[in-house]
């Protein structure tokens, strides 16, 4: 057994600049942190974000609202869902996916995953014609990207109303375009483990006029839509105004104020993140037996987490290989567990959902560890770090 040991927090961020903070004091003073509060003609602390973040994502409107769950239901009732149609996504997802779907009136339709932990294009084809499902809700969990080109045949030929859960994939792209732009909506999360930190919150994103009116209202915008930073003309909301209901889900300015800034940091950290990233898979494959996806020279990641696999690990070596990694300081999730564990659960345990059969994928996850890499570990952390991950997998390595 190796001495080393670790002794970074793995749910430890950076801290919030002073610019940030010097902005969520403004607001503070001001007292209008509603997000409809201001005077004359001005844009409010979230209006001016969604300007901000809509130039950054090159899209024509953004909606800042309360979550990144929030985002995906709001779109996915935006986008028309109906009571009880089918919504086909990810089984390799998190909770906030399926429930999005749930509590947007859908049900949810798992499609498999590969060992590179996307979308297996073929059960997607199969399930999308099965189904007669209008939706697909894509899910680049942990910051995987299939291979879009592909993927937007498929939602070509099916007809599919396509929508990006771009939780972790802030700033990524497919080629030269942004995660986010190639369906109807891209769904973003700024919770404090994502790109941008503002404890909770969500941006969404779409070029799709009549989409994001519909949206607007539904996020709570009483008549005063007209005061958002990156909005349709006012003339689109005409009817969509009085059809739409209100369900309240809209940003407050304190939060926006603490976002701003950090945009302009994003493409600096996105580089950070993948130095660690990289360094970690490198030290990772050296150790025979541990399997990493392999990523698409097509595809630009952003690295703020790394998975990997030892392929016929049992579960009862799975949940030892994880207690000795955490005797040692390192904390690793495993989503082979049938029975939920803080963020990390898999489709066994959301038992809203009629059960489904997906024999394929479940055998990937049950060998699939997690590892967050916050830009508070420096390389030399991630390289100790991979080290004692290394060594404690050689009992188990096959």
């Amino acid at each position: 057994m190796t001495s080393k040991v670790f002794s970074r927090p793995f749910t430890q961020q950076e801290s919030i600049s002073q610019e940030a903070i010097d902005a969520a004091i403004e607001v503070l003073k001001s007292g209008r942190l509603h997000r409809y509060n201001t005077i004359g003609d001005e844009l409010s602390e979230a209006s001016l974000l969604e300007q901000e973040y809509a130039n950054f994502q090159g899209s024509r409107y953004c909606l800042a609202c309360a979550s990144g769950g929030y985002a995906m239901s709001v779109s996915l009732k935006a986008a028309g869902l109906k009571a009880g149609e089918k919504v086909l996504t990810n089984m390799y997802t998190l909770a906030p996916v399926p429930g999005s779907i749930s509590n947007a009136g859908g049900e949810p339709i798992f499609i498999e995953i590969n060992e590179n932990l996307v979308l297996d294009l073929e059960d997607l084809s199969r399930k999308a014609i099965s189904s007669k499902a209008r939706f697909l809700l894509i899910s680049h969990m942990r910051g995987h990207l299939v291979d879009m080109n592909k993927l937007m045949q498929i939602v070509e030929d099916n007809n599919l109303i396509l929508i990006e859960d771009c939780a972790h994939t802030m700033g990524a792209k497919w080629q030269d375009k942004r995660s986010g732009n190639f369906g109807l909506a891209g769904c973003f999360s700024t919770q404090t483990y994502k790109h941008l930190n503002s404890g909770e919150g969500g941006l969404l994103t779409s070029n799709d006029a009549e989409f994001m009116a519909r949206a607007i209202i539904l996020s709570g915008s009483y008549m005063l839509y007209e005061r958002h930073g990156a909005a349709p003309d006012k003339e689109v909301f005409a009817d969509i105004r009085l059809q739409t209901p209100n369900y309240s889900g809209r940003m407050d300015n304190l939060r926006a104020a603490i976002l701003r800034p950090q945009i302009k940091s994003l493409e600096k950290n996105i580089k950070r993140w993948n130095e660690r990233y990289q360094l970690v898979e490198k030290k990772l494959r050296e150790f025979k037996g541990i399997e990493l996806p392999e990523r698409s020279i097509e595809e630009r990641y952003v690295g703020s987490s790394i998975q990997f696999r030892i392929p016929g690990i049992t579960n009862a070596d799975a949940k030892a290989f994880l207690e000795v990694n955490k005797k040692l300081g390192v904390e690793l999730k495993w989503f082979g567990g049938d029975d939920p564990s803080g963020f990390t659960s898999n489709h066994k345990s959301w038992k809203y959902i009629e059960q489904q059969s997906l024999e394929a994928s479940d055998k990937i996850l049950s060998s699939l560890f997690d590892l967050r890499l916050p830009l508070t570990f420096t390389l030399e952390d991630c390289s100790l770090l991979s080290e004692i991950i290394g060594e404690c997998a050689e009992p188990f390595l096959y």
